[in-house]
């Protein structure tokens, strides 16, 4: 049985990776931190999760960790790297949910998140955890950097294309829309029922996310040519998925078949990336609730151009499930033991 700690797990990613887990087969949760919630059973901040009705939130002590299998933090940008530089020292695995070890270049967390890094030496070491993409490495990390949910949504249709060598003009175009609970759970005033709901809001558009430099730098990890996004993201008042529409142009046309066999070869061994079929466009209620990610693809202007959309469930794949594929795959678990593919019936 692996024995998992979760540090902050009193927030939305903290509280999903406890639903998830209760159903996981090999693992069992001894450990979880919270500020606010320190006293508290889990079981009566999260009512639906009774089984952790004995499991108490108790202050964080990086000092006085127990030994654990592995722990998950989940805690605001920039309240890892302190963690992380003391358990890094032990035999234990770690999967972040922060930015802290997204990216390889330092320089760039610091102007991005505005603040100095203070492990820097580990973002080296790290590994980006996007399963299907960095699964060998992550295999051995010690230290995984779960990726952002922007990001999730961005690279899994994008990075097949760039690692077939398609002649992708490098400025791309990527229209995101995130359900209310990608703010977390203490939300800014735009994230509140009042102004969310029957609203549709833009924010941070075309290059002033913080989730810009981690979709480039791993973009361009396989591209031949310096991709850069214009990526702006949109507010939609429902609770949870993300939906991204990806403009790409071809230098030469390129056919629907062609971009589909590409993305169907790359994913067909993979239980939680589905590959819509010709004409079809995915949805969030698909994938809500769900590890999967679902990518449709229309082509138009003869070829020269085309359209990807992807859905995923921003607290599932885009956090607490991808976190839970990393750990399968950390442990040499099957990656969908304990993971819902299938997404809501609606």
């Amino acid at each position: 049985m692996i024995k998992v700690g979760i540090i902050g797990a009193s927030g939305y990613t903290g509280g999903e990776l406890l639903h998830l887990l209760a159903n996981h087969p090999q693992a069992e949760v001894c450990y979880i931190t919270s500020e606010r919630a320190a006293g508290q059973d889990a079981g009566e901040l999260f009512p639906g999760l009774y089984r952790y009705n004995r499991l108490k939130f108790t202050p964080l002590d990086e000092k006085e960790l127990p030994a654990l299998d592995i722990f998950f933090l989940c805690l605001p940008h920039g309240k890892s790297m302190a963690v992380a530089k003391e358990l890094i020292k032990s035999p234990v695995r770690i999967v972040d949910f922060s930015a802290d070890f997204r990216l390889r270049a330092v320089a760039e967390f610091e102007k991005w998140y505005n603040q100095p890094h203070l492990a820097p030496e580990l973002c080296n070491n790290a590994v980006y955890g996007l399963t299907e993409i960095f699964r060998e490495q992550i295999r051995t990390a010690k230290l995984v950097a779960n990726p952002g949910c922007y990001p999730t949504s961005v690279l899994l249709p994008l990075i097949p294309l760039l690692r077939a060598g398609l002649d992708i003009s490098p400025d791309i175009i990527v229209d995101s829309k995130s359900g209310v609970s990608g703010a977390g759970r203490n939300p800014g005033l735009n994230g509140i029922f009042a102004e969310a709901n029957e609203n549709f809001s833009a924010y941070k558009i075309a290059r002033s996310h913080r989730h810009l430099p981690e979709i480039e730098e791993k973009l361009n990890l396989f591209a031949s040519k310096q991709i850069r996004v214009t990526f702006s993201p949109h507010l939609l008042p429902v609770n949870r998925g993300i939906l991204s529409t990806i403009y790409l142009s071809f230098s030469n046309p390129a056919s629907d078949s062609r971009i589909t066999e590409i993305l169907e070869l790359a994913y067909q061994d993979e239980p939680f990336v589905r590959i819509c079929k010709p004409g079809e466009l995915p949805q969030l209620t698909q994938v809500q609730r769900s590890n999967r990610c679902d990518i449709g693809i229309h082509m138009y202007n003869n070829g020269k151009n085309a359209i990807l959309i992807s859905c995923i469930d921003n607290l599932v794949k885009g956090a607490s499930g991808q976190a839970i594929q990393n750990m399968n795959s950390l442990f040499n678990l099957p990656e969908s033991t304990g993971l819902p593919i299938e997404g809501e019936i609606v």
